[in-house]
């Protein structure tokens, strides 16, 4: 029995177009089937927002893209968070497991193939917390058509069991000892290669972030949880043009080697962390950190010349 996969889309018609035709061409895509959650309309928005959210709602009607399509449309707008924490839990609850993607993502050839033989595999083994299509694409990871595992989740393209939904709390109320154990913090922010800390609690005192993910990835961290992860992305995201919900304009983690026909052959000998994989990512991620901060602050400096300017 394969995973339904879900898609969540709002607004960005062709974004979702090149997300479906890539998912029609998977493997495995003619026998599956494919949940669409189209947000709807904040309160307020502007006619173009309007004009957007219909055309989305044209394109997923386009074609037959899986062997069976179901699509589901909010009157409302939920905002991501909500609709994947909803649309998760409803279709896990009748499925038992799930393939989840977003509409700015670009799913390779295999990637169902992978997604599918990996909840098969490790369905019983409750420390698995998350299959990941996405993989860091550090220079150091030779691609060998193999995967590992990291003490890390992932948002875009990823696949899970329902034993694993039911345990997550989404409240986190216990997200404070983050503050107070500076340890503990060092972890959570992968051996402090990435602010994992900071968009935590920036989540749950200022809102001024809206993630389900992060939240998740707090629960797995607590649980010690093992993710699976290809040693090269089959998941591509080309949603860095400013058209998304957080406005991103440049790519935080860049593939210049995609390849939509890669394929994962094997899997780890061992169920546990690969501490050379550990370090090699953690090592990628400072040094991305790093660069995006100086990026980030170059930009800052510009817009206050331009501002002063005016």
């Amino acid at each position: 029995m394969l995973a339904p996969i879900v898609l969540f889309v709002y607004n960005r018609p062709e974004h979702t177009r090149q997300t479906l035709n890539a998912l029609s061409n998977n493997s495995l895509a003619s026998q599956s089937t494919l949940y669409i959650f189209s947000d709807g309309e904040p309160d307020h928005c502007s006619d173009e927002t309007v004009e957007k959210i219909k055309q989305v709602r044209l394109i997923i009607r386009e074609k037959q893209w899986c062997k069976e399509v179901i699509i589901k449309e909010a009157k409302q707008n939920q905002g991501l968070a909500k609709s994947v924490i909803n649309g998760v839990t409803e279709v896990i609850t009748k499925h038992g497991k799930i393939i989840v993607l977003e509409d700015d993502l670009i799913p390779s050839h295999y990637f169902l193939d992978f997604m599918n033989q990996s909840l098969d595999r490790y369905e019983e083994h409750q420390e698995i917390f998350q299959i990941s299509g996405f993989s860091f694409p550090s220079k150091k990871i030779k691609s060998e058509n193999s995967s590992y595992f990291l003490p890390l989740t992932s948002t875009w393209g990823w696949a899970t069991w329902k034993r694993v939904w039911d345990l997550i709390d989404f409240e986190c109320n216990d997200y404070s000892v983050l503050k107070k154990n500076k340890k503990l913090a060092y972890r959570f922010n992968f051996n402090g290669s990435y602010n994992y800390k900071k968009m935590f609690i920036q989540q749950m005192e200022s809102q001024k972030i809206s993630s389900w993910g992060i939240r998740f990835y707090w629960n797995a961290f607590k649980n010690d949880a093992l993710i699976l992860f290809p040693d090269k992305s089959l998941i591509l995201n080309n949603g860095w043009d400013n058209s998304g919900r957080h406005n991103d304009n440049y790519n935080v983690f860049p593939i210049n080697n995609w390849d939509d026909i890669y394929q994962i052959r094997s899997f780890p000998k061992e169920i546990g962390l690969n501490l050379n994989y550990v370090d090699l990512i953690s090592k990628y991620l400072k040094k991305r950190t790093s660069i995006l901060t100086k990026l980030s602050n170059k930009l800052y400096y510009i817009s206050k010349q331009i501002l002063s300017r005016n």
